[in-house]
This record gives C-alpha cells, sequence and structure tokens, in this order.
C-alpha cells in the first residue's frame, strides 16, 4: 500500500523471524453466509492459531505478560507471573473455545513428551508433571456461530501440526478468520523489526489477533482515515455489540536475552502501537498481551541455570521495535483479511485498498 511505517523489517516481517518459531492455523468456514443462524446449526467463521516458540521441540522459555484491559482470557499467566517460564505453545482462539483448545494442548503436549516431568531428590518422575497451557481468545460472534462451539480437538490439533517457519498467512485465518477490527474485517496480522548491529542486531517479532477498535479512530501513519474513507460501513444486524468493543490479543517474540520482568516491561509498550492507530479505549474489551524470549535455551533446570541478561540500559531500542512491529501487524491484518458475511447477514467489508492508496497520496504530497 506505501504506507510509511518507521523501521527494518524482517525477511518474512512477521514473527518467524525470530529464529526457531513457528506458526500454524486451522480455518473453520462452514454454512451458507445467508442463514439466519441457530447454535445447532453448522455455520461457522472461526479457527485456531498456534505460536510454538522453539518450534516442536520441547523447551520453557522465559516470558512476561501485562493486559491493557482485563475483558478477555489468556490462560496460564498465573504461573508465568511466578515462574517467569511458558511451557509450551501459545494458542488463539474464539471466547467460548479456550476450553477445548487448552484440553488438547494438555493432551498433545503429554503425548508428545513436550513438557519436563516432576523432579523429586533430582530424579524426574516419568508421565508426572504439571505445566498450564497459554491459550488466549478474541470474541467473533458478530460473524461466528459462537454458540455453536464450532472448534472440536482436530482444530487445535490441525494448528499445532500445521505450525511452521517461514512465510504465514495473514487475515481471515486461524483465530482470526471471524474478527473485525476498527469498523472493518480484522484477523490475524504480524510484523517484525530487525534491530542495527549497533543495537545487538536482535529480532522482534509480532503476532496480533486483531478484533477491537472504533473506525473514526482509525489512524494509519497520522493520517485519519477512518473518518476519510467513504462507504464500506459495516452490517451488523444482530448480536451487536457496542461499537469499537472486541478485544485484541499480542504475542511478541525476540531473541534478545531478555528475562521475565524485562519481557512483561516489553508487553507495556504494546498499547503504544495499538494506541498510535487509535484503539485501545474501549472497556468491553480485552487487551492481552504476551512475550518471550527464545534465548537462554537451557534456563529451565531442576537445579542452577546459568543465563544472559541484556542489560535495561540497551532495553530501548527493543521497546520501539516492539512498538513499531504492534502498529504494522495490526494494519497487515486488516490489509489481507478478505469481506466477510457471517451469522445473520452481518458483513463485515475489507479496508478499501483504492482508498487507502488514494488518501496516502493525498497526504504524502
Amino acid at each position: 500500500m506505501g504506507i510509511p511505517f518507521k523501521g527494518q523489517c524482517g525477511k518474512y516481517n512477521a514473527i518467524t523471524d525470530v529464529a526457531g518459531v513457528e506458526v500454524g492455523y486451522s480455518t473453520i468456514i462452514k454454512g451458507d453466509s445467508a442463514s439466519d443462524t441457530a447454535p445447532e446449526s453448522g455455520f461457522a467463521r472461526t479457527g485456531v492459531t498456534a505460536i510454538l516458540p522453539r518450534g516442536k521441540k520441547r523447551s520453557a522459555v522465559f516470558a512476561g505478560r501485562f493486559d491493557l484491559n482485563g475483558n478477555g482470557e489468556l490462560t496460564g499467566t498465573h504461573w508465568i507471573d511466578d515462574s517467569g517460564f511458558l511451557h509450551g505453545p501459545v494458542m488463539i482462539t474464539n471466547t467460548y473455545s479456550v476450553g477445548i483448545v487448552r484440553d488438547t494442548v494438555t493432551k498433545w503436549m503429554y503425548q508428545n513428551d513436550f513438557y519436563f516431568p516432576v523432579s523429586r531428590d533430582g530424579r524426574k518422575v516419568p508421565g508426572l508433571g504439571y505445566f498450564y497451557p497459554a491459550v488466549g481468545e478474541t470474541f467473533d460472534g458478530v460473524l461466528n456461530n459462537i454458540n455453536g462451539f464450532m472448534v472440536e480437538e482436530e482444530h487445535a490439533l490441525e494448528a499445532l501440526e500445521s505450525a511452521a517457519p517461514g512465510f504465514i498467512a495473514e487475515g481471515n485465518v486461524g483465530g482470526g478468520t471471524g474478527m473485525r477490527c476498527h469498523g472493518f474485517k480484522g484477523g490475524t496480522g504480524s510484523a517484525s523489526r530487525v534491530l542495527s548491529e549497533e543495537d545487538g542486531g536482535y529480532t522482534v517479532g509480532v503476532l496480533v489477533q486483531a478484533n477491537h477498535g472504533l473506525r473514526e479512530d482509525l489512524r494509519i501513519a497520522g493520517i485519519p482515515f477512518g473518518a476519510e474513507i467513504k462507504g464500506y460501513e459495516q452490517e451488523v444486524r444482530r448480536l451487536a455489540p457496542n461499537d469499537g468493543d472486541g478485544s485484541i490479543v499480542v504475542v511478541v517474540a525476540t531473541d534478545a536475552p531478555l528475562l521475565p520482568w524485562q519481557l512483561s516491561k516489553v508487553c507495556k509498550r504494546v498499547p503504544l502501537g495499538i494506541g498510535i492507530l487509535g484503539g485501545g479505549c474501549q472497556n468491553n474489551s480485552g487487551d492481552i498481551f504476551i512475550a518471550f524470549s527464545t534465548d537462554n535455551e537451557d534456563a529451565f533446570s531442576y537445579d542452577v541455570s546459568t543465563v544472559r541478561m541484556l542489560s535495561d540500559e540497551r532495553i530501548d531500542p527493543l521497546y520501539r521495535a516492539t512498538v513499531e512491529a504492534v502498529e504494522e501487524a495490526i494494519v497487515n491484518a486488516m490489509i489481507a483479511a478478505e469481506s466477510m458475511r457471517g451469522r445473520n447477514g452481518n458483513y463485515l467489508y475489507a479496508i478499501p485498498h483504492d482508498q487507502i492508496k488514494a488518501i496516502l497520496k493525498k497526504h504524502m504530497k
């Protein structure tokens, strides 16, 4: 689109630019889009997203988190707060499917030896362990038959097993399938930033599930696109929450050697990227963020670990990279999304590319 974002992105401009990170999806689109869908119908516009910090290799990564507004869910966070570790993948789905996704991930981790067993007296006890999968959500009930509970175990497994490095799809995919953002079709978006060698050469990657914000507040590159775009008003006939209500889940990955409290501080910069675009002002929104570092591969231990830590005096470029990547990831979610008709005929337009280009041209003179 020619939007003048700041910073240098990585090869894929995605969270997978952080080496080792893999992303997988299950996208569920079923039924007649014009139907007045009852909960028992097979209609669906939903899915599951899986982010594996070190791919399908058993690992525990340092993690931190922060929520700007708590009207949402991210399971396992109490132990992340206390232990500083994330064991296993981060999953994102719709609000009513957190339970089945969490249960499926638990089973998958057990069956694939993807967790560290309990240690007693220095001895590992096979088959016995405890871990708390991280599963987040945003509400897709405007387009999806959310009361139909269409996400099943097979979908969570598909997202996990399909996870791969490299290029990832965006827009109407995975957990982002049925989402809306700033009055347009939203969904899954990703972006990355690579620091200069002088700043350490580290990579920051972001993945968002964007389902938040008012159209009138949308500003991109300081330009009031929400106010200047003509037409393309969302058509929401039934089950309409307050305009702007929704949620955004943001996953931040980095290869910088950050410890848990530093990763929590990184998460506190995520709202700046959301706010640049005009989001973050709704009470009925779950604005929930988690960050992890792929460095310190052997940090988890039953005894004593030696870990690396980047000085806080050198962390500012990572904060800036996080803000820039979050901003672009949200826009990428909208740019990649396609218009979608959902339950009860509700319709969300994709943000019009031709108008974006024309508005940019006008303002960039």
